[in-house]
């Protein structure tokens, strides 16, 4: 690594911990939790054996969606297959125990239908997290299942069993499942786990040959969930350290030599969208290994791992400004944040959660578009319409036929949808969103469509403002020249635009004795701006040609 970038990486050190959390929301950032099944680590704490406790377990999931919506999290990677177990009713494989307390039993609802309607109800993306080699403990249920389906293809190292990398009949049944997924769900992305080689791997394979083996299982399930649902996201987790760096050693544990994870590869080959390293580290074991992350993420995203389970005091004691240094730097990078793992982000443990609440995620986010698998837009919604009740209630409304809506405020006209702290709310399923009476009379709105792949619309802007006032004197003009009274003269200096009732700009001018030049002007009503040198606009008045 050079030189210059060494001293890049001591400079976004320092500067993030100055920031201490100030930097500039951005509108598109990964915010990702892993919210993990497995022995119930995160949900759920209690089985589920009727209809009560299952309503139970329903509410433990639904506080923990509250708590991460509350944080500005848009992204929750939901642990779907276990070990050879999964938490919905499948074909291949038993239900986990982490839902009843025995293999095979159900909870008496789907677990993951109801995940995903929860999340989405509260403007989150829920990723099937698909855990792919490993089966579990040899003679554990799941395994001993699969070793009766396909007894050739199920290897044991230790005392754990795993899907043989090396055959193909491996991909082929990953992608059976994954494709059940997605056919029968409406999640928003497929995330593998564990997509590599077991590290105690014994056969004497050849690098080349056995990162080709990790190839050929990634494209057989990319192609076969993009055949049926292109925006549903593909990603992975791979180790947190792709290779050894020039400067920087990956001290024996990277994803490409150890476990044969040619991860960068996959974004190369557009097998993945994203990738979320699992960069459970800090100091030069991070920085540099971001950088690289970043640097060949090939136009596709990449969100950081962040081992935030290293701050209990019985994992690793880390302090929180540990954490904060990662958080920063990663947005600094243009990176986003993944959390492993909830119950440590919900926990708060050291502060983390109260942190990214209130200080790093006071606004919320888009999960970046995929800006590769689409060339269309969405169509521009029409009809805004803002309505208060005589509560001061605020209603918007308006006619669209887009999957899903983004609304945007600010207290300035029109609003600037490009910044991300004009999000006010996101992936709204329906053409009607309610507000509290804070918002009566302070804010201006704008709406855009978003389809599946995350591309949004032209705003379309709140018109109310902006419709001439009823009883308004119209100003008067020869058709060619609109000539400003005394009382209406702004500064010399100023500049004048001539906006449509819909926010277009269509002309710039500058005042010619003490009139504006509208001889081009098209037949309609228009509004007149005076605009200062610092960017301040102020409404003239209407005029109609």
């Amino acid at each position: 690594m050079k030189l210059y970038r060494f001293f890049l990486f001591i400079y976004l050190i320092i500067l993030s911990a100055s920031l201490n959390g100030q930097t500039a929301t951005p509108k598109h950032e990964i915010r990702a939790v892993w919210l993990t099944t497995i022995g119930g680590l995160d949900w759920p704490k209690n089985y589920a054996g009727n209809s009560q406790t299952a309503r139970q377990q329903q509410r433990e999931l639904t506080e923990i969606l509250d708590k991460l919506q509350a944080a500005g999290i848009n992204m929750v990677l939901l642990q779907t297959r276990i070990r050879a177990t999964t938490i919905y009713p499948s074909q291949y494989e038993p239900f986990d125990a982490c839902l009843t307390g025995t293999v095979g039993q159900s909870p008496g609802y789907d677990p993951l239908q109801f995940a995903i309607d929860e999340c989405h109800r509260r403007g989150m993306e829920c990723h099937a997290w698909v855990v792919t080699i490993p089966v579990g403990k040899w003679n554990a249920p799941g395994c001993k299942r699969l070793r009766e389906r396909m007894p050739d293809n199920i290897i044991k190292v230790g005392q754990e069993g795993y899907l043989n990398p090396e055959k193909s009949q491996t991909a082929t049944y990953l992608a059976d499942i994954c494709e059940e997924i997605i056919s029968r769900y409406d999640v928003d992305g497929i995330h593998l786990d564990y997509i590599r080689y077991p590290e105690d791997w014994k056969k004497q394979t050849n690098a080349s040959t056995a990162r080709k083996n990790i190839d050929r299982i990634v494209e057989t399930i990319h192609h076969r969930v993009k055949a049926q649902k292109p925006w549903v996201k593909t990603s992975c987790s791979p180790i947190g350290k792709f290779k050894d760096l020039t400067r920087y050693s990956s001290r024996g544990w990277n994803a490409y030599s150890r476990v044969h994870q040619d991860a960068q590869g996959w974004l190369r080959q557009g097998w993945m969208d994203m990738l979320l390293p699992m960069m459970y580290f800090k100091g030069n074991n991070f920085y540099p290994f971001l950088l690289d992350w970043k640097e060949n993420s090939h136009g596709r995203h990449i969100g950081a791992g962040l081992g935030i389970y290293l701050l209990h005091p019985k994992e690793g004691n880390w302090t929180l400004a540990d954490i904060v240094r990662e958080m920063e730097v990663s947005r600094l990078q243009g990176v986003g944040q993944v959390y492993f793992r909830s119950k440590f982000f919900t926990d708060n443990t050291k502060g983390i959660y109260d942190f990214a609440k209130d200080k790093f995620y006071q606004h919320p986010a888009l999960v970046p578009p995929l800006e590769w698998e689409t060339t269309s837009q969405p169509h521009q919604p029409t009809d805004l319409q803002v309505s208060i009740s005589p509560l001061g209630k605020v209603t918007l409304h308006w006619k669209g036929d887009a999957p899903l809506y983004n609304i945007y405020f600010s207290k300035t006209f029109p609003v600037d949808t490009s910044r991300g702290e004009n999000l006010l709310s996101v992936r709204i399923p329906s053409t009607r969103f309610m507000l509290p009476e804070a918002y009566s009379k302070r804010y201006f709105f704008a709406v855009t469509a978003m389809d599946r792949f995350g591309k949004e619309s032209q705003p379309l802007q709140q018109l109310e403002e902006r419709r001439p006032i009823p009883g308004a004197k119209m100003m008067e003009h020869d058709g060619k020249w609109l000539r400003l009274t005394a009382d209406r003269l702004p500064a010399k200096d100023n500049v004048f635009i001539i906006e449509t009732l819909q926010g277009v700009q269509v002309d710039a001018r500058r005042l010619q004795n003490g009139a504006v030049d509208i001889s081009r002007l098209p037949r309609g009503t228009y509004i007149l701006r005076s605009v200062d040198k610092k960017g301040n606009s102020h409404r003239i008045g209407f005029f109609r040609k």
